[in-house]
This record gives C-alpha cells, structure tokens and sequence, in this order.
C-alpha cells in the first residue's frame, strides 16, 4: 500500500490585537435583590467556560408562603477573566473572513453553483445548499480566538432622563485585549473536489460533457489569485483515494502542486489582513506563523515551535490518483 508522504496540511497559530468586545453573547441573568427577581438586564460578552450559576440552591418562601429552590446565580463581579477568558467565536471569525461573500450563498441553485465553486466560498470556505443537497466541506479549521489579557470590567449604565429602575442596565466591557488563535488547511481537503454523488459529497450536479468545463472555470479563477503560477484543475471520471482495498473512486476535479500553492497562500493572506470593527470596539490580526506540516502529529505548532517548518521542506502530499 502506497503512503502519503509530503505537506499534509498547513497550521499557523494566529496573535491579534485590539480593544473592547467585539462578539457579545446577549442578556444574562444575574443575582438580583430576591433570589426569583434576578436582573435581566445585564449583556454579557462570550466568556470561555463561563456560567452565571454558583452550582448552589437557594432556598426560601415566597410572600404567599409557598416555598421555592432555584439555582443560586453570581453577582455581575463575580467573574475571574483568567479563568473564563474572553472569546471571538470561530463562527463569527469565518463570518468576517469571508464577509464579502457572506450572504452570496442563499442565492446558490442547482444551476449556478459552477459560479459558486469557482470562488473563495467554494474552495475555501465550503457551503452547503440545503434544497439540492450538494455541498463543499472547508478545508479551513479556524479555533476561536481567546484573550490572555484579560482586562475586564464591570460598568453601569443609565438612559438619560429615566428614573425608574428599568432604565438602568449594566455590561461587562473589556480594555485592550491580545488573543491567540490556532488554525490548519487540510490539504486532502483542498485539493480535491468530488462531483459524484457515490459518497455523499457532491459538490454539484454534473450535465453530460461538463465536467472539463467546470475544472476550467475553477482554474481559471485560481490563476487570477496569482498570476506568477501555473494553476491546473484537472477533471477525471475516477479519482481514487490512495489506500483504498477495491480502488472505488467519484468523478471530481484535483488540484495541481500551484493551484494548492496559489489557495493556501491567498487564505493565509486573508487571514492576515482580517479585522473586525463592531460598534467601539475592534480587533486585527497582528501575526501569524505558519508551519508546513509534514508530520503525521496534527497541529504540533501548539505544542512546540521549534519542530515546525516555516517553509515547505517538500511538496504537497497528493491523495487521490486517476485510476
């Protein structure tokens, strides 16, 4: 059996800078003057492992004499940001790394998905359209970005002219902030794009005769990331996974050693341009290190730097043949 040796995917670990909160997780309820009145006007920004309960019960009777038990809840300062940092969730990072293609695939159909496949939302960011079932897994893994600085703090708020009580409401607001994010591209993922419906992972419905037009298009979309490659999408009636016992393969398009280049750098590219701006508050991306993993250990850049490959040290390991 024949093994896949080369660069089996690209890790980088991600540092960003920035200043307040730029992806709240909405109103939490909190302790309140009486256990069954908690307040419910506090907005909380999404905190990694946090939870407004203690994990204790509050026991009591009512005015009318009946008794209760309810879960005890913490005050608005009681949170230790070390322990329950602060979060940009990866949902709204991909959301914002591919903003200008955000809502591009509510319009996809059966009939024009060769537009969407020759896109950074078909190569990269994958999609999935639910009335044809056809789809695109990402090659991209983005973690969520988590601050080490933890500057957090509690601030009450008031609106002008109001007196009664429903007028006042609170936040947990932040200062500066610096996060570290890890991420990878799955080159197996990348290079190969299935047009059969055989295992469930058709990209889209095929006509008779299109499949070289279809390879063409993503080409030639490839070839415009960067001209100073030479892109090749190839299509096949049977590409087989290396390995495979019968050598069952899907008709689909692969990707040549510049085509995987050209992506790879255009996504890190991205990522490295990525900023967000909500409301007053912001965060960029500052740095990013990059390790062209060889290995068969999976993300190895979180463990130990100095085993990484900040340059291809050989090609791209190649998956599937035509058979």
């Amino acid at each position: 059996m024949s093994t896949v040796t080369g660069v089996k995917s690209i890790d980088f670990k991600i540092k960003a800078l920035g200043h307040g909160v730029v992806n709240w997780n909405g109103p939490t309820s909190l302790k309140g003057e009486h256990p069954l009145k908690p307040y419910e006007n506090h907005t909380m920004p999404k905190l990694r492992g946090y939870t407004n309960s203690t994990g204790e019960f509050e026991e009591g009777v009512t005015k009318k004499g009946n008794p209760f038990k309810v879960d005890k809840l913490k005050e608005a300062t009681d949170i230790n940001f070390k322990k329950t940092p602060l979060y940009i969730s990866q949902n709204c990072i991909r959301h914002h790394l591919f903003k200008n293609q955000a809502f591009d695939i509510h319009y996809a159909k059966k009939n024009n998905l060769q537009q969407v496949l020759a896109s950074v939302t078909g190569l990269i960011r994958g999609y999935v359209v639910p009335a044809s079932q056809n789809k695109r897994t990402s090659p991209l893994l983005m973690e969520d970005f988590v601050d080490q600085l933890g500057n957090g703090n509690f601030e009450q708020f008031g609106q002008a002219g109001a007196r009664d009580s429903s007028s006042f409401f609170s936040k947990t607001t932040f200062g500066d902030t610096e996060y570290i994010s890890y991420g990878s591209i799955s080159i197996e993922q990348l290079q190969f794009i299935s047009l059969d419906k055989k295992f469930d992972r058709e990209a889209m419905e095929l006509k008779e005769g299109q499949g070289e037009k279809v390879a063409q298009g993503v080409q030639d979309f490839i070839q415009s990331l960067n001209t100073d490659l030479k892109p090749v999408v190839t299509f096949h009636a049977n590409y087989v996974r290396r390995g495979t016992i019968f050598e069952e393969g899907e008709h689909g398009l692969l990707l040549n050693h510049d085509a995987i280049k050209a992506l790879v750098e255009h996504t890190l590219e991205m990522i490295s341009e990525l900023s967000i701006r909500q409301a007053k508050s912001y965060m960029y991306v500052d740095e990013i290190t990059v390790d062209y993993n060889d290995s068969n250990k999976m993300m190895r850049i979180k463990r130990d730097e100095s085993d990484i490959s900040e340059q291809p040290e050989s090609d791209y390991a190649s998956y599937f043949y035509a058979k």
